[in-house]
C-alpha cells in the first residue's frame, strides 16, 4: 500500500534522527508514550474544535509510532513486551481520536450530527476489529497482513480530514466507517481460505493413508 512505502521512505531518511535518540537515556518504548501522550493532546484539540492543529499534532505522533521500532532496532533493544506494548498503545490512541471526533460532532447540527457519531463508532468498531483479526489469526498460526486499509492509511486519512475539515473531514469519516470493517471482511476471509485450505490438506492426508492401508498386501503367517 502508499502508505507502507511512505512509511518505509520516513524509516530510510529518519537515520539521522534515530542515531542522535540513540544518544539519549530514552528508550524505544518511553518513545511510543511519547506518541500515545501526543495523540491524546490531539484529541483533545479535535473535541475542542481545533481541527488543523490537531492535525498537525497527529504528524508527530504518527512520527514516534515510525520512529520506536526504527530505534529498537538500531539499538538492538527491540524485545516481545515492546511489541506488546507499541500495539496496545496504538489501540488506545485510535480510540482517543475516535471519541474526540464524537465529542467534536455533538457541536454539529442534526441530522448531520447523529450520522457522524454513528459513524464514527462504526470506523471505531471498524479500526479495533482489523488489529484484533490480525492478532487473533496469528495467534492461530495464520498469516494476516493484507487488508485495503490498514492503521497507517487510517492515520493518514484522519490527518487528511482534520487538515481540510469541513465537509472534508465529514467524507473521511464517512470513508473510515466503510473501508476499515471492509478491511476487517477481508483478513476474516483471507484467514478462511487459509483454514479451508489446511483442512482440504488434512482431508487427502486420511484419504491417502486409507487408500494406502486398504493397498497393503495381507501377510499370511
Amino acid at each position: 500500500m502508499f502508505t507502507t512505502r511512505f512509511e518505509a521512505w520516513v524509516r530510510r531518511h529518519a537515520e539521522a534522527l534515530i542515531t542522535a535518540l540513540g544518544r539519549t537515556p530514552l528508550t524505544p518504548n518511553q518513545v511510543t508514550v511519547v506518541g500515545l501522550a501526543l495523540t491524546f493532546f490531539a484529541a483533545g484539540l479535535i473535541a475542542f474544535g481545533h481541527l488543523r492543529w490537531a492535525g498537525l499534532v497527529l504528524i508527530l505522533a504518527a512520527t514516534c509510532d515510525i520512529l520506536d521500532g526504527a530505534l529498537a532496532r538500531s539499538t538492538n533493544a527491540a524485545y516481545p513486551y515492546g511489541a506488546f506494548l507499541d500495539s496496545t498503545l496504538d489501540r488506545y490512541s485510535e480510540g482517543a481520536v475516535y471519541i474526540g471526533l464524537a465529542a467534536y460532532f455533538v457541536t454539529i447540527n442534526p441530522p448531520l450530527q447523529e450520522w457522524l457519531i454513528l459513524a464514527t463508532l462504526a470506523a471505531l468498531a471498524g479500526s479495533f476489529l482489523v488489529s484484533y483479526v490480525r492478532a487473533r489469526a496469528q495467534s492461530l498460526g495464520f498469516a494476516c497482513k493484507s487488508g485495503l486499509f490498514q492503521r497507517p492509511e487510517r492515520v493518514v486519512a484522519t490527518v487528511v480530514g482534520l487538515l481540510l475539515g469541513g465537509w472534508w473531514l465529514y467524507g473521511i469519516v464517512f470513508l473510515l466507517a466503510i473501508v476499515s470493517n471492509i478491511t476487517a471482511l477481508q483478513r476474516i476471509r483471507e484467514v478462511w481460505l487459509q483454514g479451508r485450505a489446511q483442512r482440504l490438506e488434512r482431508e487427502r492426508e486420511v484419504k491417502a493413508q486409507a487408500q494406502s492401508g486398504r493397498a497393503a498386501p495381507t501377510q499370511i503367517p
